[in-house]
C-alpha cells in the first residue's frame, strides 16, 4: 500500500533534478521557512534541506499528516523528535562517507606536516623549514566503524599506519578486531592520533572527555569529523591551549565556534567549518539515494536508511539500496 503521495523538496533545483517523479508521487517545493503553502495540498513526505536543516526542524509540526522525513545528512540530531513518533525518518547514510573520509585524511596530513603553519608563514613571507611528523608509522585510534569509518580505514591503509578500530562493543568482523568503547581510555595511552567519525547519541556524548584526552600521549592529534559533542570541547580546549595536544576539527560543540573562543587563536588547532560531506561527491550520491527512496515510496515499500520506522513498521523493504 502506498503511504506517501506528496513529497516536499527544499528547493526547486532538487525537484527538477529528480523529475519526472515515479508514478503516483507528486512533488512540491517547500523551503520550510514557515508553514507550507495551502496550495500544495496535503504533504505527507518531506526532504530536509542539506544546509542548516536544524534551523527549520520545528516547522515539521506544521505538516498535519507527516509520515516520512528524509535528511540529506548522515546525522539526524533532533529530527526524530521534531518529526514525532508517528513519522518515519531516514538519513543519508553512505552519501557522505567518501568525502568525509577524504577530509579526515587531509586534516591529519595538514596538521602532522605543518601545512597550516606553512600557510601562516606564507602570509608573512617567512621561510621556516622544520622536521615534522609523518603519517607513516603513526598509531591511529579510529572511533566508528560505519560507512565513514570503513572509507577512512581504506584510505589510511596505504599510509602504513597501525590502525585500531573502536565500536560500541568488542567483536570481530571481516576487517579484523573491533575494540569496545569501554576500553577507550586504555587504548588512548598507546596511540598518536585519535579520529572520531561517531554519530551522536546518549552513549557517544562526551565519549572523548577529560580522562580519554588525558590518557593520550603528549603531542597526540585529536581529529573529529563525526559529531561535535562526541568530544568534550572544554576538556579538549584545555589540552590544546596548554600545548600538550593538537586538534583538527571539522565539527565542534557549539557550532559555529563562537568568536573569541581560544581554539580560534591557538596554533595547535586546525578548524574547518563542518564541510566534511559538502564536496563534489555529494550531488551524484544524494540524487542516487533520493531516486531510490522515491521509487520505494511510490511502490509502497520501505525506504532505505530508516532510523525511525514510523508507519513502515510492517511494510516490506525495497531490495538493492542504491546509496
Amino acid at each position: 500500500m502506498q503511504l506517501i503521495r506528496t513529497v516536499s523538496f527544499p528547493e526547486p533545483q532538487l525537484l527538477a533534478d529528480l523529475s519526472p517523479l515515479p508514478e503516483g508521487l507528486t512533488g512540491v517545493v517547500w523551503d520550510m521557512q514557515g508553514a507550507p503553502d495551502e496550495a500544495h495540498g496535503s504533504i505527507d513526505g518531506v526532504i530536509l534541506p542539506y544546509l542548516n536543516a536544524g534551523a527549520v526542524l520545528a516547522n515539521l509540526n506544521k505538516v498535519a499528516d507527516l509520515k516520512f522525513v528524509q535528511t540529506q545528512s548522515t546525522g539526524f540530531d533532533g529530527v526524530r523528535e521534531a518529526a514525532g513518533p508517528g513519522a518515519a525518518v531516514a538519513n543519508a547514510s553512505g552519501v557522505h562517507a567518501a568525502a568525509t573520509a577524504e577530509l579526515a585524511v587531509g586534516l591529519i596530513l595538514a596538521k602532522l606536516r605543518g601545512i597550516d603553519q606553512a600557510v601562516r608563514d606564507q602570509q608573512t613571507e617567512n621561510w621556516a623549514p622544520q622536521r615534522r611528523q609523518s603519517l607513516a608509522d603513526r598509531r591511529v585510534l579510529l572511533l566508528g566503524i560505519g560507512g565513514i569509518g570503513q572509507e577512512l580505514a581504506r584510505r589510511l591503509e596505504p599510509f602504513e599506519v597501525t590502525l585500531t578500530r573502536v565500536g560500541s562493543t568488542a567483536r570481530t568482523d571481516d576487517q579484523g578486531q573491533v575494540h569496545s568503547s569501554a576500553d577507550l581510555e586504555t587504548l588512548a595511552r598507546s596511540h598518536d592520533i585519535l579520529v572520531s567519525v561517531l554519530p551522536l547519541n546518549d552513549h557517544t556524548h562526551h565519549l572523548v572527555g577529560t580522562k580519554v584526552l588525558a590518557a593520550l600521549p603528549d603531542g597526540a592529534l585529536v581529529v573529529n569529523v563525526g559529531r561535535g559533542p562526541v568530544v568534550d570541547t572544554d576538556a579538549l580546549t584545555a589540552e590544546v591551549v596548554s600545548g600538550r595536544l593538537q586538534c583538527a576539527l571539522d565539527v565542534m560543540d557549539p557550532e559555529p565556534l563562537p568568536k573569541g573562543h581560544p581554539l580560534w587563536s591557538t596554533d595547535n588547532a586546525l578548524i574547518t567549518p563542518h564541510v566534511g560531506g559538502n564536496a563534489s561527491a555529494f550531488e551524484p550520491r544524494i540524487l542516487k539515494l533520493l531516486k531510490h527512496q522515491l521509487h520505494a515510496l511510490a511502490a509502497g515499500e520501505t525506504p532505505a536508511n530508516l532510523v525511525q520506522q514510523g508507519p513502515f513498521e510492517q511494510v516490506p523493504s525495497r531490495q538493492g539500496q542504491s546509496a
